[in-house]
């Protein structure tokens, strides 16, 4: 995961240093640095449980009075005037204090969404899945009897404890994994043997169980289905016992400013279910720590501590609007919330249902500048206060097909964009241009008005999940590595650079983690990562984190390419070729015969991670001979509009 010095999503971050956004996860604790990704100022800290309980239990003596001032007036308690509440209302305001949190492990559809059944969770375009027993319950009713006795309301007895046990790869030494901890958050049934919570509760995980409220028993459950970008995970438990008597929550229409919203769930403090209210403070364009990216979000002002992620925010109708992910925090700020809206969970559970996978939310591929500026729409020929610049266009979209650096789009599917990237929302309100474009789903058509000298025309594009030169996370779980002679290679990803520090990555080869844009599908950055010392490699001890560029004067394309040429070498040595014209210089026969003992020496399994002894397949694209990459002027983030008006979407 990615963090971000420069503060380009939320305001808030201008102003001050010591803002932070936080996932409270099971995660390390990751500085922050001049050139991370804007899309991602994110800080992830440790969890409270498992191998790290004694380093947060030192904490927790510390925020533990401040923790119990906001739960105090939150949890099942009887109800209290409107001078006692505003009393503990006060007395919370003045408790709240710095740094963005995303509740963790302990730690993006108009209009309405449908409601769940109590054995069938229905998606929200219409598709259902029938279960076995129970009837629909439609009645606002049947889920909050009496407002006054919130403790025995029935949906409450579909919020679950999760713990989850994660072992993480080491991508440093990528042959092996680090060594497991374990945390707890939240979830909630929306029926069919289905559960929902945040993807950074069972990220990297090896078991996950969950307990029902008032239960002593754990249930295994199984990750059928995580959204990185969307911070979402769908689970399933098999066990007909955890199911009895169970009524699934009830997805209720995004909600307007100022609607009380309650959100429960298991966060630190305690073991028995919490509840904390707040209303409604904004809805707009948020940025998702956990995956590093833009969607609609709802920001409250209900506490929302570790543990509490992945666990329902209701509405007043006992309907579920959205998932508690994260928290801001800054010593300028107090009570800022978010929650995942109902839009963005029913497009994931869509995905889902459509594809049988989670595919992923779509980009449309460009870099924009706003068009504020008469002057600047003048030249540009756009004859009304509308649209936006585009910059630059990625190579590997299918925009880049249609577009070119000096159009103007005005239009998303007919839809008007304003000079400031913002399209009409519901009635009096307008959002991020990006807004539309995470309604769609991969392999969606939009169409596009464009104004290119001077002239209007319409071009319709491909919408497909964004190509990351340098991706955030990994997928499969486990780092691709190859070790020739011991020389170790592996792809540059953002852990790879948060877990050997960006000290130690070098400016050249972070300037183009944070600059550089992917010329085509599975084209990757392939380093040095540490040379393993032998006999056969003298000399060459010292280099790390270094990219490699050719080998016997072939341009390397990917980690699978490096290996695959490699393998077929018949020449005497072979020659790789680093930045600064860098030669490492090896003999063929005798790498070979050195690799068995510099495994055994090392106690490392194999000289190449599993997916690269899969046949290769040619992928394509240019070798460019000089540079590799044509560097951006600004970071390659999905990041809402920045200091300099700049916009990826």
């Amino acid at each position: 995961m990615a963090i971000a010095a420069a503060p380009f999503r939320f305001t808030t971050l201008t102003s001050t240093a010591t803002s932070r956004h936080y996932l409270c996860s099971s995660q390390r604790l990751f500085p922050s640095f001049s050139f991370r990704r804007p899309s991602s100022h994110l800080i992830v800290p440790k969890c409270e449980t498992g191998k790290n309980a004694d380093d947060n239990n030192r904490h927790l003596s510390n925020r533990k009075r401040r923790f119990s001032k906001k739960q105090s007036s939150s949890s099942l308690s009887p109800r209290k005037s409107n001078a006692e509440k505003e009393a503990t209302a006060q007395k919370c305001r003045r408790s709240s204090k710095d740094d963005l949190h995303v509740s963790r492990a302990d730690q993006r559809t108009k209009g309405k969404t449908e409601c769940c059944q109590p054995t069938a969770y229905r998606s929200p375009f219409g598709l259902q899945k029938k279960g076995n027993k129970g009837t629909a319950f439609d009645a606002k009713e049947e889920q909050v009897e009496d407002a006054g006795n919130f403790q025995d309301s029935p949906f409450l007895n579909a919020v679950v404890k999760v713990y989850c046990t994660h072992t993480a790869p080491d991508y440093s030494l990528p042959w092996q994994k680090q060594r497991q901890f374990t945390s707890t958050g939240s979830a909630f049934m929306i029926g069919d043997g289905k559960l929902l919570t945040n993807a950074h509760c069972v990220e990297h995980d090896t078991q996950v169980k969950v307990k029902r409220r008032g239960d002593d028993t754990k249930y295994v459950a199984k990750v059928l289905a995580r959204g990185v970008e969307c911070d979402m995970a769908l689970l399933s438990v098999e066990s007909k016992e955890f199911w009895e008597g169970a009524e699934p929550l009830r997805f209720g229409r995004l909600p307007r400013l100022q609607d009380p919203v309650t959100v429960v769930g298991y966060p630190l403090g305690g073991d028995t279910i919490s509840v904390t209210k707040g209303v409604v403070s904004r809805i707009e364009v948020t940025s998702y720590a956990h995956g590093s990216s833009d969607l609609l979000g709802i920001q409250i002002d209900a506490a929302i501590n570790p543990g509490n992620s992945g666990g329902p925010a209701f509405n007043d109708q006992g309907e579920c609007i959205g998932v508690a992910f994260q928290v801001f925090r800054s010593d300028e700020v107090e009570n800022i919330g978010y929650v995942i809206p109902t839009t963005v969970v029913s497009h994931f559970l869509d995905d889902y249902e459509r594809n049988g996978k989670y595919t992923g939310f779509p980009s449309l591929g460009v870099l924009l500048q706003k068009l504020e500026n008469p002057a600047l729409r003048e030249c540009l020929k756009v004859p009304s206060n509308e649209g936006v610049l585009v910059r630059r266009v990625e190579p590997t979209s299918d925009a880049s097909n249609v577009l070119k650096m000096g159009d103007v789009i005005v239009s998303f599917d007919d839809i008007r964009i304003g000079c400031e990237g913002t399209v009409p929302f519901r009635s009096s309100e307008r959002i991020a241009f990006r807004y539309l474009i995470s309604q769609k789903f991969s392999g969606d058509v939009a169409e596009l008005g464009i104004v290119r000298a001077g002239e209007f025309t319409k071009v319709k594009a491909v919408l497909n999940t964004r190509v990351h030169l340098v991706p955030y996370h990994i997928e499969g779980g486990q780092p691709s590595y190859l070790i020739v002679a011991g020389l170790v290679f592996t792809p540059l990803s953002e852990p790879l650079i948060e877990e050997e520090c960006e000290d130690h990555i070098g400016l050249k080869l972070l300037t183009k983690a944070r600059y550089s844009l992917a010329r085509f599908r599975g084209e990757q950055i392939v380093i040095l990562s540490q040379v393993l010392a032998n006999e056969v490699n003298i000399g060459y001890e010292d280099m790390s984190n270094e990219q490699v560029l050719k080998l016997n004067g072939t341009h390397i394309k990917n980690i699978h390419h490096l290996a695959h040429l490699v393998d077929s070498c018949k020449d005497k040595y072979l020659v790789f070729e680093f930045e600064d014209n860098y030669l490492v210089v090896l003999e063929r026969e005798a790498a070979i015969s050195a690799s068995a003992s510099i495994l055994k020496d090392y106690g490392i399994p194999s000289q190449r991670s599993s997916d690269l002894s899969e046949p290769y397949i040619d992928i394509g694209g240019v070798n460019c001979p000089g540079e590799q990459h044509e560097f951006g002027d600004s970071p390659v983030s999905n990041s809402e509009f920045g200091f300099d008006g700049i916009l990826w979407v």
